[in-house]
């Protein structure tokens, strides 16, 4: 006899079990009124910028017209959904990383010397009609006490802010985080995989970071 899956779980662990990537079209049209499992929230952290970089656009790796930053590539593209899949037009995504160096752009951070002054370190952007957003930042790097992540805020029109962060998959630090740890079961939501951005940029690069707003 063969075991059922949840409703809950059945979307929205294959999509963060593919590292974000949109499977929609390959389910029932049952399976698709199954709600989706809101992303869940977790800490801002302490270096959310004080004062936000001249050039916020949605692509990090350049200020203005100056030196690319330094650091893997990484193109970061998603949608935003509610949680019966319908897509949320005109929210603001904000995300937020450290440097190459594992310096974030803030004044608090010990290492602020060593800042990779070429990284924008924050960006900002608004999703589609469909949902969909899209960065060009680097591929994250661990700092003190901290495995590889990205912050990321999302403020829709109507719903409350929600403040969540991306970890990679295979990461050997993350069993150490005590952030990511305490998600349990809900670490497939927020966990992806990185894939080479073939298509999009050579030696890039790509994953996609779904999020469902509860």
């Amino acid at each position: 006899m063969r075991a059922r899956t949840s409703p809950l779980l059945t979307r929205r662990t294959l999509i963060a079990g593919l590292g974000g990537t949109t499977i929609f079209a390959a389910l029932s049209p049952a399976a698709a009124q199954a709600r989706l499992r809101p992303t869940p929230a977790q800490t801002e952290g302490p270096f959310y910028p004080v004062e936000f970089p001249a050039d916020v656009d949605s692509d990090l790796l350049r200020i203005g017209g100056g030196e690319p930053a330094q650091g893997e590539i990484l193109h970061l593209r998603g949608h935003v959904r509610d949680v019966t899949g319908r897509p949320v037009r005109d929210a603001q995504i904000e995300i937020w990383q450290c440097d190459h160096n594992g310096v974030y752009r803030h004044p608090r951070d010990s290492g602020f010397a060593r800042l990779d002054r070429n990284f924008q370190g924050y960006g900002r952007t608004v999703t589609g009609a469909d949902g969909g957003y899209a960065f060009r930042t680097i591929k994250p790097v661990p700092y003190t006490g901290r495995t590889p992540h990205i912050h990321f805020a999302v403020a829709a029109p109507g719903r409350p802010r929600l403040i969540t962060q991306m970890y990679l998959a295979g990461e050997r630090r993350n069993d150490g985080d005590f952030i990511y740890r305490r998600l349990g079961d809900a670490q497939l939501l927020v966990t992806v995989t990185l894939q080479p951005a073939t298509g999009i940029e050579p030696g890039a690069l790509a994953t996609s970071f779904d999020i469902v707003l509860a």
